[in-house]
């Protein structure tokens, strides 16, 4: 069976996740790579979710191709767990895919600190287009979305038609709560980002992430103040 964004009706996807209902992450990773294998990329942010889906993708496709969205405005413990990761799965095909403008030329053209005076347009220029290029050519994708992460999240599915990208979208950690995740990184002794200790819980650029109140939406210290709640990846 193959399928791609052009051949998968709603009624085909609904199909396809009944079937994966009672399946756990690992084995929607064996059937998403089973089927797609190079034509399926995981676009990483490194966050706490991101470390358990990479070692559970390792443990099926060890040199998995995964993307990491550079903007150059990453915190440096972003960077520094990038790091233990390659040491730690060496065989993982890591891309770090940078935006077609600096931090430099991105002020030149439209201003210094974009992410404040049009948060939208700087994620597009350095974290939505950038996926698009990596996305040309490739069936389907993988993201650590979670249904608890926020409202927005809800109703994702394992298998999703994602037409921002045209793609297929596969999320196997839909089901998993945020205990869950932390109990899987403590019990394999996953490498992690330092900011989750200082209550970080997601982390994205330096400048649009603040730490949040225990209790809080896990989201909630991104773009705060904004009304903005998605970077445009997954709408």
């Amino acid at each position: 069976m193959t399928f791609s964004y052009e051949t998968l009706t709603s009624e085909r996807c609904e199909e396809i996740n009944k079937t994966l209902e009672n399946k756990d992450a690992l084995d929607v990773l064996k059937w998403a790579y089973g089927l797609f294998g190079d034509n399926l990329i995981y676009a990483c942010s490194f966050g706490a979710e991101g470390m358990v889906l990479t070692d559970l993708i390792s443990r099926v496709r060890p040199d998995a191709r995964i993307v990491f969205l550079d903007t150059h405005l990453h915190f440096k413990e972003t960077y520094e767990v990038i790091e233990r990761v390659k040491v730690k799965y060496p065989k993982l095909r890591i891309q770090m895919k940078e935006p077609a403008l600096s931090v430099q030329e991105q002020a030149e053209q439209y201003g210094s600190e974009l992410w404040k005076i049009d948060p939208d347009l700087c994620c597009k220029l350095r974290k939505i287009q950038p996926l698009e290029e990596v996305m040309a050519g490739t069936v389907a994708w993988l993201s650590g979305l979670r249904r608890e992460q926020s409202p927005t999240r809800v109703n994702t599915q394992f298998v999703n038609i994602d037409r921002r990208f045209r793609s297929i979208k596969i999320c196997p950690l839909i089901y998993w709560k945020w205990e869950e995740v932390w109990s899987y990184i403590k019990l394999y002794q996953l490498p992690y980002n330092e900011l989750h200790d200082k209550g970080y819980p997601s982390i994205g650029c330096k400048h649009c992430t603040l730490p949040v109140e225990d209790g809080s939406d896990s989201r909630a210290g991104r773009w705060s103040g904004t009304g903005k709640t998605e970077c445009g990846l997954h709408q």
